[in-house]
């Protein structure tokens, strides 16, 4: 029964289904911590992540001048680049998605579509009336509590919610069915 809920999550979902228990207390407690210090204690994110680096930074200069005082080794610094194989699937998929927000610019401007206009006002005036109610950190924060906790409940409560979902539709089907079908059909005709 838990495993539909870990294939409809794409099965590499121990974390969000707590079956990974450190991972999912890991990430728990990085975003609220990450929340507090941001939201809460004022934190500029540009200035934490400055700070971290010039620690960093500052950790390994003097790592590196103690290991040649005291004839010890190095500090293990990796080789960071980014190859080329990483560099061209990260360009196409933004290539993908750039082609796909000119495609749905071409609709509303050269082919005129109303329709995929009216469709994209709706979703920029929902996304900025959901960003008018919450900072973007927050909302970030709610999605992860949230992708925390409703794949639990819902593994652990499944034929409860199954069961109220399908008088849910089933009453939603009974009201589609009393709606008569034939002034939308006449509308049309005229």
């Amino acid at each position: 029964m838990g495993d539909s809920v870990h294939q409809a999550l794409g099965g590499g979902s121990d974390v969000l289904l707590w079956r990974n228990r450190n991972g999912a207390i890991i990430l728990l407690f990085s975003s609220s911590a990450s929340w507090f210090l941001f939201e809460r204690a004022g934190y500029n994110l540009l200035s934490f992540l400055s700070n971290v680096l010039l620690l960093l930074v500052v950790i390994l200069f003097l790592w590196a001048k103690s290991a040649s005082i005291l004839n010890r080794p190095l500090p293990p610094v990796p080789n960071m680049e980014i190859s080329e194989d990483i560099a061209t699937r990260a360009a196409d998929g933004l290539r993908v998605w750039i082609n796909g927000v000119l495609s749905i610019a071409r609709e509303i401007t050269i082919d005129r579509n109303w329709v995929r206009l009216f469709q994209v006002g709706f979703v920029l005036w929902v996304i900025s009336y959901v960003g008018s109610l919450f900072n973007f950190l927050t909302f970030v924060y709610y999605g992860i509590l949230l992708s925390l906790s409703i794949p639990v409940l819902y593994e652990k409560y499944r034929d409860h919610i199954d069961d109220k979902l399908n008088s849910v539709h089933r009453v939603i089907h009974s009201i589609q069915r009393k709606v008569p079908r034939s002034l939308s059909k006449e509308k049309k005709t005229q």
